[in-house]
């Protein structure tokens, strides 16, 4: 950054005045600009901010007077959140400011959430918590970007421990804000892909090299929580020229209550915002759960797989992933845009194979069987007999996405037009190569 980066400080002045003072103090220190936002509700601060109280309160279509008068703390922080999130929106967009940071207890980081997801990918974001990393915050309330540290010693005034603290924040959130390297331009179609690391899923390696030779620039997401939550934030964003979602493991894990989630609306916004979308059912079986806690009494009796010291799986019953299948047709039935599904019927991940510990012929037979019916028109449904981590599953991708871009469907990557030919030609090949597979 060539310029003073300017930090957007957040909180409430009546309230966090000592704290909020200082860190203005820390963040000038560190050759930062402070930009003030107040977002108290009952009072002014001792002190002039850039965006008052009653800016965050127009900004959300109403007054402070209007919020202080709902008698209810929940409403009047909900709706200041509102105005916070969309004015820090409007200085980003603007210019205005480069970077966002904020401190509070549960309220205050209530309405801070609100505003890091506000904010894109990429514009640094420090959330000072007294519930930094608590799992009272849900997956989908989480910037995948946001940075946090606790609170500590913050409850009430200024000491050494929560000054220790704060320092720290300004001082880290000025020099994201100074090193962040922005996206570079780049004319390559953006590709996001889901994954579940490399021993269980397999596919992206030789995806990502054949999308890559064809012009295209490839985002893996590592789906245990907040990988697909990235995801589904960019694709909301229409940030993808396609999307290969093969791993919806998070969205078996909210279904069965797994805290391993991305939230309710996984494999929901590519398809709200129209992107097309090649689909596979990589990992359903799976329900994850911390290893450094019992295995849930459901899942007592099923097949067991400790991943590492942090992450272990079970496998769910036939019920259970019949169940999945019927949401991931519903959730596919909803895109505005053209949608593919791949169904490996020889395997979805690594471990359930023959000899391996999650190995569950009769389940896999059920979820392949609903998910032919669960799938609808004008979803397409391509059946193959291997598994997702064979090479005619990577062919069979390959092949739709191929088809797709010679249709105009996908956009063609960096100097592929060279290499398409004519065009009736490769669409007459590619529907041949794949009717055998579509249902």
């Amino acid at each position: 950054m060539t310029r003073t980066p300017r930090i957007l400080v957040v909180g409430t002045g009546d309230t966090k005045a000592d704290e909020l003072l200082f860190m203005r103090d820390r963040i000038a220190k560190a050759g930062g600009v402070p930009v003030m936002m107040d977002a108290s509700v009952l009072g002014e601060p001792p002190y002039r901010p850039e965006y008052n109280r009653h800016a965050v309160a127009a900004a959300a279509e109403t007054t402070i007077d209007a919020v202080a008068a709902s008698g209810d703390e929940n409403t009047a922080m909900t709706a200041m959140a509102l105005g916070a999130s969309r004015l820090a929106s409007k200085l980003q967009e603007t210019g205005e400011i480069d970077a966002f940071i904020a401190v509070g207890g549960t309220m205050g980081t209530d309405l801070a959430l609100d505003v890091a997801l506000a904010l894109p990918l990429g514009v640094p974001k420090f959330v000072v918590s007294t519930i930094a990393y608590s799992h009272l915050i849900p997956p989908e309330r989480i910037a995948p970007d946001l940075m946090m540290i606790l609170w500590a010693g913050g409850l009430h005034g200024l000491n050494g421990a929560c000054k220790s603290v704060l320092s720290q924040a300004c001082g880290a959130v000025v020099g994201a804000a100074r090193h962040v390297l922005k996206p570079a331009k780049d004319d390559r179609p953006v590709i996001g892909m889901s994954s579940l690391g490399k021993s269980c899923l397999t596919y992206m390696v030789s995806l990502k090299s054949e999308l890559e030779r064809r012009g295209y620039e490839v985002v893996v997401f590592h789906t245990t929580g907040m990988g697909g939550r990235a995801m589904e934030l960019i694709a909301a964003r229409n940030g993808f020229a396609a999307v290969m979602d093969f791993s919806l493991q998070e969205l078996a894990n909210y279904l069965n209550g797994s805290v391993v989630n991305s939230g309710p609306d996984r494999l929901e916004n590519a398809g709200r915002a129209g992107i097309p979308q090649i689909v596979a059912p990589g990992a359903i079986d799976m329900v994850d759960f911390p290893t450094w806690q019992p295995v849930p009494e459901v899942f007592a009796d099923r097949p067991y797989h400790a991943h590492n010291r942090l992450i272990a799986s079970v496998t769910c019953g036939a019920e259970a992933r019949r169940r999945i299948a019927r949401a991931i047709g519903d959730k596919l039935a909803a895109a505005t845009g053209p949608v593919a599904f791949v169904l490996p019927s020889g395997g979805i991940q690594q471990w359930d194979q023959e000899g391996e510990p999650l190995h569950d012929p009769d389940g896999l037979a059920a979820f392949v069987d609903e998910m032919r019916s669960a799938i609808r028109e004008p979803t397409e449904l391509h059946e193959i007999e291997g598994h997702i981590n064979g090479e005619a599953f990577v062919s069979t991708v390959l092949a739709i996405f191929d088809r797709w871009v010679a249709a105009g469907i996908v956009p063609a990557g960096k100097g592929r037009d060279n290499q398409v030919g004519d065009r009736e030609v490769l669409l007459a090949a590619l529907d041949k190569a794949t009717e055998r597979f579509a249902h």
